[in-house]
């Protein structure tokens, strides 16, 4: 039952199978084991993360197309909600019919780019979704009127939803719709990742690492190349759109920096690395790595610089302000020790 829900892709690793298990029960558990808002904060954003850099390595890990317009894709989705919740009113119907929007919209663009680039060779694409990417974030800050230019717009979200709706108390938890707000993101992007699991583990993921391995041999036997890129561009940005619904609906925010910053596109390209690119499970342990890193790693680093202040260098080494340059350290030895990333090495040493 298990093997057929995982689309028989196991993680194939006792230590990945217990890494894989904690991250599913710290999230699952997440408002219990964790309380505070910074926890849950911190939950549901490695649970939109997952979702997201499960999408980019559809296209980057099993296709072997290297995308820059995955955070465009992910704005689409999060002003998708933002402007129906905004202009539809604060109903389901709106986070629906603003998600599957968002979504029609990514396919779309990712078509029409896929459409006219996939041809040429794999840094002139690159470098097209790239220029597309910066075109959409400039168009989204000038367009104020409808997008709120710089600054975004806040919008209002169903009742039962927002932090008001108070249900009781349950294991010394506070039961509101802040919390059901969180086990929904959580069970979309639970069912979101699954899907990916059965993308990739289908006759057609099959396809897409035949092409990714040699395209030339595939397209001689038979394979429409550019199709099959074709699709997995356009299912791979509607995934991204998705996610960006997601958090869309956690922040109850859309503005350029949340959603379209090239940051977010660094930090999905470091995700997939980190956690191994062609796995899918590498995306789970890549995104929450990363998401840990990012928001606890000053913490930690101020309490060793407190700590260690009987020796001047190594506390100025350790300043919290440093955290960017640790983090950058902490990369480099995970890319030189896990070549093939986490997933890849833990599965290889089995």
């Amino acid at each position: 039952m298990l093997k057929t829900l995982l689309s028989n892709d196991t993680p194939r690793s006792k230590i990945l199978t217990i890494v894989v298990l904690v991250i599913f029960l710290g999230l699952a558990l997440a408002p219990f084991l964790f309380p505070g808002v910074r926890s849950l904060d911190t939950a549901a954003r490695i649970a939109i993360f997952i979702v997201l850099a499960a999408s980019y390595d559809l296209l980057l890990g099993y296709t072997g197309v290297v995308s820059f317009a995955h955070t465009m894709f992910f704005g689409m989705g999060a002003y998708g909600v933002g402007l129906a919740s905004l202009h539809m009113g604060r109903g389901f119907h709106s986070i629906i019919i603003g998600s599957l929007a968002g979504a029609a919209l990514a396919a779309a663009f990712a078509f029409l780019i896929a459409l006219f680039s996939l041809r040429v060779r794999a840094i002139f694409f690159a470098m097209i979704t790239l220029a597309v990417a910066s075109a959409v974030a400039v168009l989204v800050s000038q367009l104020s009127w409808l997008t709120g230019g710089e600054d975004g717009f806040t919008f209002k979200i169903p009742r039962e939803l927002g932090p008001a709706n108070r249900m009781g108390e349950f294991l010394g938890v506070k039961i509101n719709g802040k919390l059901l707000n969180y086990y929904l993101i959580f069970t979309c992007s639970l069912l979101l990742f699954l899907l990916m699991l059965r993308v990739v583990n289908s006759p057609f993921g099959r396809v897409l690492q035949a092409i990714r391995e040699n395209d030339f041999r595939a397209e001689a036997i038979g394979y429409r190349v550019v199709w099959y890129r074709t699709v997995a561009t356009c299912l791979s940005a509607a995934t991204a759109a998705l996610a960006g619904s997601l958090f869309a609906l956690w922040l109850r925010y859309v503005g350029p920096d949340t959603t379209l910053s090239f940051t977010i596109m660094l930090d999905l390209l470091l995700m997939v690395v980190i956690g191994g690119m062609g796995t899918i499970w590498g995306a789970a342990v890549g995104a929450t790595l990363l998401v840990l890193a990012q928001t606890y790693l000053q913490d930690l680093m101020g309490s060793a610089a407190t700590a260690t202040e009987f020796l001047p260098l190594l506390s100025r080494l350790l300043d919290p302000d440093r955290w960017l340059l640790w983090l950058g350290v902490l990369f480099i030895l995970s890319v030189y020790f896990f070549p093939t990333g986490i997933v890849g090495r833990l599965r290889g040493s089995k």
